[in-house]
């Protein structure tokens, strides 16, 4: 079964002034598409084929690009989707929160560790909130479409919270200014569903 391009759970114009229609008109009807179709095409006939979309990326072939790439560029972009939502922001709170504070020291402190690892990463990429089997929480971030679940890009854990620092997330709105991005997209967290992605990858 090919995958499929993943519908919103809210409309284009839902995350404004944050995010603008236009970008999230192309970055999901285009880009992601894009990656879907690409996906689709590189395992097609193959043992690959089949597979979930996380089993196919933790057992990946690292030197196999085409999945590599858009293997990458299908998942994270699910996920960066249903991490954000119009009723987002503020902070989190239960067993997240507590996980935060006990691995970061504080909210603050992890915002500012967060947007240090979207902000520095140089080119295109993405950067990261992990989970360990232990509870226990780290920030990373990787290149181009690379994700935690791959083997070797330096990251440990489960993704629970994305954000996507290629230009095509941000430039429309806030050409050169990514800090400034970062910074927005804190407005739209869902942290809701990132704490439901943080106890079912905690186990």
């Amino acid at each position: 079964m090919s995958f499929q391009l993943p519908d919103l759970n809210y409309g284009f114009d839902a995350l404004e002034p944050h995010i603008d229609t236009r970008t999230m008109q192309i970055h999901h009807g285009k880009h992601h598409a894009g990656y879907t179709s690409k996906l689709n095409a590189a395992i097609e006939g193959t043992d690959l084929e089949g597979k979930d979309i996380e089993s196919l990326l933790s057992e990946l072939d690292m030197s196999n690009n085409a999945v590599r790439n858009n293997g990458g560029g299908y998942y994270n972009h699910c996920l960066f989707w249903e991490v954000m939502s119009p009723n987002g922001g503020g902070s989190p709170s239960g067993e997240l929160h507590d996980a935060i504070l006990s691995s970061f020291g504080s909210f603050e402190d992890f915002k500012s560790k967060f947007s240090a690892a979207a902000g520095t990463r140089f080119g295109s990429g993405w950067a990261w909130l992990c989970a360990k089997k232990d509870g226990s929480l780290e920030v990373c971030s990787t290149a181009n479409q690379d994700n935690p679940l791959m083997e070797g890009v330096g990251c440990d854990g489960h993704p629970i919270l994305g954000i996507d620092v290629w230009e095509h997330a941000y430039y429309l709105n806030y050409q050169n200014k990514r800090p400034d991005y970062v910074n927005a997209f804190f407005n739209v967290v869902d942290w809701s569903k990132v704490e439901e992605n943080f106890i079912r990858a905690r186990g």
